[in-house]
């Protein structure tokens, strides 16, 4: 898919409104601890510096649910804007509100507003036709950079691309650069093509796995899901998670694999536990035979020299969810080994976003991957072959085919 980019579209000395994903962690005092997002979006926001314009931002934070509630605020992200950015940013009082728009009415080119979190009007969420074109009177010219929540059909994402036409709506660089990695990924990947799925539960990746088997040639899976996997070959799993409902499914991926002749991989053995603690007591067991009252929450170490032996030879990567428990440093150990090994690999390393990216970050191997992706949810959907909401009113001549066909 090919997308309108800013820089082939008209924005010098115009309003622009940018939706940008501002959604970041914060501790217990409202401090930012991890800014990723926002700097992701720099490259974006100076382009418009750039060129003159007078520049509106728009994200969420949260789920305030429709009511404004201090704790959601973006004044944490306008501070530390102004610091990346040696300038001044505005936060506006309200989203669409009598402040709103009298500072975006009387913004100059070169000036930068931030609009409160748009999650305190109800309307965002609920894709308002009146919020969309409220939003849409701000600006002159609207730009998604919001790679994270593109999957949303909602009003500062989908319904204000109505209000613009194809010459005064684009991708930001980095909303481009999210779709342009994973459309060359899945459609003209370099091989030998090795997909990593993990997380806790088979239902959540399940599209994604059927739409990966026809493009790579190994599958490496692990995390909680992986136990759905090991009952369906007739495993003991203990009182490890398993989804007894979608054992049919993980057989049908089972075969489907052997067919296409992809070689799929379950962990050999695990890291148990009888409780989901950080002191809780652990043992090893192998995959086959979990014991009664443990469950499995992280792999074990011949499962990370077997995901080592299997990667050797990968020259594209696709990663999307942990091995384990990776929160709890006792259950941390394998996702951690094995983000060193994709780490280590002379390839196209690609991270899926949310818990993947989060992990990579910990573990220290940020700088030796090729692309994090800032979007879990988003990222998902696209690796399932869909088309995403705020995506599709930006592509070029209506390009908007999914990624979902054979290679």
């Amino acid at each position: 898919m090919e997308l309108i980019s800013i820089n082939e579209i008209d924005i010098s000395d115009k309003k622009v409104f940018i939706r940008c994903d501002f959604n970041v962690p914060q501790d217990e005092f409202g401090n930012i601890s991890d800014d990723r997002r926002i700097r992701s979006a720099l490259t974006t926001i100076k382009y418009c510096i750039d060129n003159n314009c007078a520049i509106i931002l728009a994200s969420h934070l949260g789920r305030p649910k429709g009511e404004v509630n201090e704790k959601y605020s973006l004044a944490p992200v306008a501070k530390r804007l102004k610091t990346l950015l040696k300038t001044e940013v505005k936060l506006a009082k309200d989203v669409v509100g009598e402040d709103a728009r009298s500072q975006g009415n009387n913004l100059k080119n070169g000036e930068i507003l931030l609009l409160e979190n748009v999650r305190f009007e109800m309307g965002e969420t609920k894709n308002d036709p009146e919020l969309s074109k409220a939003f849409a009177e701000l600006a002159d010219v609207y730009v998604n950079d919001a790679f994270g929540v593109s999957h949303r059909a909602h009003a500062s994402v989908e319904g204000i691309t109505k209000f613009f036409d194809e010459k005064s709506k684009a991708a930001g660089f980095l909303l481009s650069k999210e779709i342009s990695y994973f459309s060359k990924t899945l459609e003209k990947p370099v091989r030998p093509f090795v997909a990593i799925v993990g997380g806790s539960k088979v239902s959540g990746k399940l599209q994604a796995l059927e739409n990966l088997l026809p493009k790579v040639d190994k599958l490496l899976i692990g995390g909680g899901m992986a136990f759905t996997f090991m009952r369906a070959l007739g495993h003991e799993v203990g009182n490890s998670l398993c989804e007894n409902d979608l054992l049919e499914d993980a057989k049908k991926i089972i075969a489907d694999a052997k067919k296409r002749g992809v070689k799929l991989y379950l962990p050999v053995d695990v890291l148990c536990a009888q409780e989901l603690k950080a002191d809780s007591v652990t043992i090893y067991s192998t995959s086959k035979e979990i014991p009664k009252g443990w469950m499995g929450l992280d792999i074990g170490p011949a499962t990370s020299i077997l995901y080592k032996e299997a990667l050797a030879d990968a020259q594209t990567v696709l990663w999307n969810g942990p091995m384990g428990v990776y929160e709890i440093e006792k259950f941390a150990k394998g996702s951690h080994k094995l983000c060193h090994q994709v780490a280590e690999l002379h390839a196209t390393k690609i991270i899926g976003g949310g818990d993947t990216a989060d992990l990579v970050e910990r573990a220290g191997d940020a700088e030796e991957m090729t692309f994090i992706s800032t979007g879990g949810g988003a990222s998902l959907e696209l690796i399932e072959g869909k088309v995403l909401p705020g995506v599709k009113p930006l592509a070029k001549n209506g390009d908007d085919h999914d990624l979902s066909g054979e290679l």
